[in-house]
């Protein structure tokens, strides 16, 4: 459940940096190399690696003091949080409100930055006067967005539906999505 955390986590993370990255190259092309320097891209590495795992740390902790009785089989391909809990006979509010407080603002400040970021990206490319020019730069942002659609889509496909919509085989395979598909 650890790895699984921090490796989506830095995913979410990272595809939030990748979205500054197209903004100042695309925003602010002469001062790419200004902004963009070795020294803030380990900055946000790091920043992005350190929360990854904090997040990760603070979930895997939390579900360690749950008990579980009964069938011991997580209907999944992997060890997520949301089986687990669903297989605890101890009381999961506690688990329950951090997942929605600190993993919901995990995945919302990222998503924001990178809405902003296609934002302004949009209303810079609106103001080229060559359509060439707007060409090249909505194709260097379709695969981020590709992935960006992927990614977020799933997750709200799988944690955000209401409990009585949810089938475990649509779950786990679009679980498979974000987990495989979007970091390759």
């Amino acid at each position: 459940m650890y790895f699984l955390s921090v490796f989506a986590d830095m995913d979410n993370f990272l595809l939030a940096v990748m979205a500054y990255d197209r903004f100042v190259a695309i925003c602010h092309p002469l001062h790419y190399t200004e902004k963009m320097t070795r020294q803030l891209c380990a900055l946000l590495v790091v920043e992005s690696w350190v929360a990854a795992n904090l997040n990760a740390l603070l979930h895997t902790l939390l579900m360690a003091r749950l008990s579980f009785c009964g069938d011991n089989i997580i209907p999944h391909f992997f060890c997520d949080a949301t089986p687990l809990l669903k297989l605890s006979c101890s009381d999961t509010h506690l688990n329950e409100l951090m997942i929605l407080t600190v993993a919901g603002l995990i995945l919302l400040a990222p998503f924001v930055c990178i809405l902003m970021s296609y934002i302004l990206i949009a209303c810079a490319v609106v103001r080229v006067s060559s359509t060439g020019g707007r060409w090249k730069a909505f194709s260097t942002c379709g695969s981020h967005l590709t992935v960006v659609c992927l990614f977020y889509g799933t997750i709200i496909a799988v944690y955000f539906n209401p409990a009585s919509s949810h089938s475990a085989g649509r779950d786990m395979a679009s679980a498979m999505m974000y987990t495989v598909v979007t970091p390759m």
